[in-house]
């Protein structure tokens, strides 16, 4: 009784001697080809919004996609996101369209150094617009149903979490376009799957991998028989992450996205550093008086 007492002068004391500064201003999430709802309180959803074109990424979409996700990270009324396809299929890849640009490029009348400078800043651009799912502080849930195919593999390898329905197929599709895939794929998807066998099959064959095979080699933890009840899983997930102290969830985040591409020594100094702030939180303290009192309800934490 003496600790919850103490405990609980600890979190009434912060939370009566603190001020709190926030930016005030509403997040704007209005797109062309994005669609953006709240299904839940603190969890959003994003749902690519290009049905008639198979969720195809043209340029647009490209770009809506790094953005949403930049804002999503500083929106403290957000904690978990679900990403999503409209339509028919999760998304078709790359829009064809779109590369007429890129062949502008190759066959413009530029100096070769002048090409290749333009090219290699045009693909970075795009890889960094998936990188924001990683950067991103809050996790992101893929929900996949039907067809992922070629750029949709290269996003969805940036997601924390993948889920699927029954239909869906996932191919990496590059190397039937005369290309080696260049927006993540190759770099992400061996680290998903921890078989470079595989991967190197899957890349260098372009065939398609469904869902029950998706979920055995861990491309995805979880298949569902519909769209509807992926989409109710996937908000269900989400709710209950949602529910956890954000600087727990974030926290957590980051370390995972920082220790794999790091040692294991430098992974530990990361979440070191973290927590040595982190620890003084008074979500640390709601969270061990709820788990000493199993009657009491479930705490509530503060926006981050």
């Amino acid at each position: 009784m003496a600790v919850r007492s103490l405990l609980a002068r600890r979190i009434l004391g912060s939370g009566a001697n603190r001020t709190i500064l926030r930016n005030m201003s509403a997040i704007s999430y209005n797109y062309t080809h994005l669609n953006v709802t709240q299904p839940s309180k603190f969890v959003f959803s994003v749902e690519m919004n290009r049905p008639k074109k198979m969720n195809a990424l043209n340029n647009e979409l490209w770009m809506e996609i790094g953005d949403v996700f930049d804002k999503m990270g500083q929106d403290g009324d957000c904690r978990v996101i679900i990403l999503s396809g409209a339509g028919k299929m999760f998304t078709s890849g790359i829009d064809l369209a779109d590369l007429s640009s890129l062949v502008s490029i190759v066959y413009g009348d530029d100096d070769v150094a002048r090409k290749t400078t333009l090219m290699y800043n045009k693909i970075r651009v795009l890889q960094n617009q998936f990188t924001k799912l990683e950067t991103c502080p809050k996790p992101v849930i893929g929900a996949i149903h039907s067809a992922c195919i070629g750029g949709g593999v290269d996003l969805i390898t940036a997601t924390d979490i993948r889920l699927c329905s029954k239909d869906a197929w996932f191919q990496v599709k590059e190397v039937d376009m005369g290309l080696a895939a260049d927006v993540g794929t190759l770099q992400r998807l061996p680290k998903v799957l921890g078989s470079q066998s595989l991967v190197s099959e899957l890349c260098l064959t372009a065939r398609k991998m469904k869902a029950d095979e998706a979920e055995r080699v861990g491309l995805v933890s979880t298949v569902y028989e519909t769209r509807e009840e992926l989409m109710a899983g996937a908000l269900e997930l989400a709710k209950s992450i949602a529910s956890k102290s954000p600087v727990a969830v974030q926290g957590t985040k980051q370390s995972l996205v920082y220790s794999r591409e790091h040692t294991t020594e430098e992974g530990l100094d990361h979440v070191a550093r973290y927590n040595m702030v982190m620890l003084q939180s008074e979500d640390l303290m709601k969270a061990a008086m709820s788990q000493m009192d199993k009657s009491s309800a479930a705490p509530e934490f503060a926006k981050l």
